[in-house]
């Protein structure tokens, strides 16, 4: 299984909207996806603007085609004007 954090920095009075889009994200990735086990957004209890997504794939290949989907291209698109600086991803490899 692989693994991946994704923080993201919101402009101020942008976190509504953020939150719409992602939402929408979630549920199609949820509904679509098999092989995401795991893609939820979490919004930090420090920092108004800070949120990061917790994902988790079966394999590669999983992760490789979620990057590919078209509700996930437009989502970043839409996302990026609520963006303070690009995205810090990291991806994990499962430890058993």
């Amino acid at each position: 299984m692989i693994g991946v954090v994704a923080k993201l920095n919101i402009l101020d009075g942008k976190q509504e909207e953020f939150e719409q889009v992602a939402k929408d994200l979630m549920a199609k990735v949820k509904a679509n996806e098999p092989g995401c086990l795991t893609y939820q957004l979490y919004k930090s209890k420090k920092d108004a603007n800070g949120y990061i997504f917790m994902e988790q794939y079966a394999n590669q290949e999983a992760l490789e085609a979620h990057g590919k989907t078209d509700y996930f291209r437009a989502a970043g698109a839409k996302m990026g004007g609520c963006l303070a600086g690009a995205p810090d991803v990291q991806v994990y490899d499962i430890v058993e």
